[in-house]
């Protein structure tokens, strides 16, 4: 059993602790002719650049104010989706609406965004082509090009696309729970709401609250190949910029690699100390991951 423990650690060790070397990238003005070893070091320059930057203000704002959006309709929309999918009695029903919306999860975000792209599109997408018909606007909207609109559009793409997947855990800790309290409630004349807030969620508070504490951790991860592909408009620059998608603009394409790892750095240390305080938080209540 130990050696079968071996090439596992062997492959973490590898792919994940030797490339944090190269973190020290960030304290360095790289050079790639120069290499990594000749590159001068120059402190935390990097970080001041980024923090005195004119883009920071809006970066940081775009990553909070959607990754707060993404935690607050996002997080609870698979515990909706796996409350109301277990209340389903019709066999057939539930597995073909558990079908339909695992569905877009293991699509690429390449395929789905093509989708967004050719449902709100301007020439004969279905959403403008509706709204014509249904004699709510004379000329077509090209949604994707007016920054009041992208937030909506980018939330509720990733919702339909994660909201299947992440129902999958709270169905298997809902279908853990034991019968006999629902049977005991239904005799006390309890109703199917009152089942759900009494007995349902309190049982599969420790599941939720887990997944909250790594959704606080991930929280800086506001997005990447989802804004990348939809806001390929440099109208919304101003509403779609966060700090990966900066990092990748400015960083690798500029192939300024030593400002991309100084602001990939603080990104890491900023969600650890989240996930920190998440899990201090949620010790106060038992149910925390350490």
């Amino acid at each position: 059993m130990q050696l079968m423990v071996w090439p596992g650690l062997l492959l973490i060790f590898v792919f994940s602790y030797i490339p944090m070397y190269g973190i020290l990238t960030a304290f360095k003005d790289y050079n790639i002719l120069k290499g990594f070893a000749d590159s001068p070091w120059v402190g935390f320059k990097h970080f001041e650049a980024f923090f005195s930057n004119p883009d920071f203000g809006h970066v940081m704002r775009n990553t909070i104010i959607i990754a707060l959006l993404k935690l607050a309709i996002g997080f609870p929309a698979p515990i909706l989706l796996a409350l109301m999918l277990n209340e389903v009695r019709h066999a057939f029903f539930k597995r073909f609406v558990q079908s339909v919306t695992y569905l877009p999860y293991f699509l690429s975000w390449v395929i789905v965004a093509g989708i967004v792209i050719s449902i709100l599109s301007v020439d004969n997408g279905s959403v403008n082509m509706a709204l014509r018909g249904l004699g709510l606007i004379d000329n077509p909207i090209n949604f994707l090009s007016i920054p009041s609109y992208f937030w909506t559009i980018l939330i509720t793409t990733n919702v339909w696309k994660e909201v299947g997947f992440g129902s999958i855990v709270f169905l298997a800790a809902i279908a853990g729970i034991d019968p006999n309290l629902y049977e005991a409630a239904e005799m006390d004349g309890a109703s199917k709401f009152k089942q759900i807030f009494l007995i349902t969620l309190p049982s599969i508070l420790p599941v939720i609250a887990i997944f909250f504490i790594l959704a606080i951790g991930n929280l800086l991860n506001a997005g990447f190949e989802d804004i990348l592909l939809l806001a390929k408009n440099p109208l919304l620059r101003g509403v779609s910029d966060v700090i990966d998608t900066y990092v990748y603009r400015i960083g690798i394409e500029n192939m300024r690699y030593s400002f991309a790892t100084a602001i990939g750095l603080f990104k890491a240390v900023i969600s650890v100390l989240l996930l920190v305080v998440a899990n201090q938080l949620a010790r106060r209540s038992g149910n925390s991951l350490w």
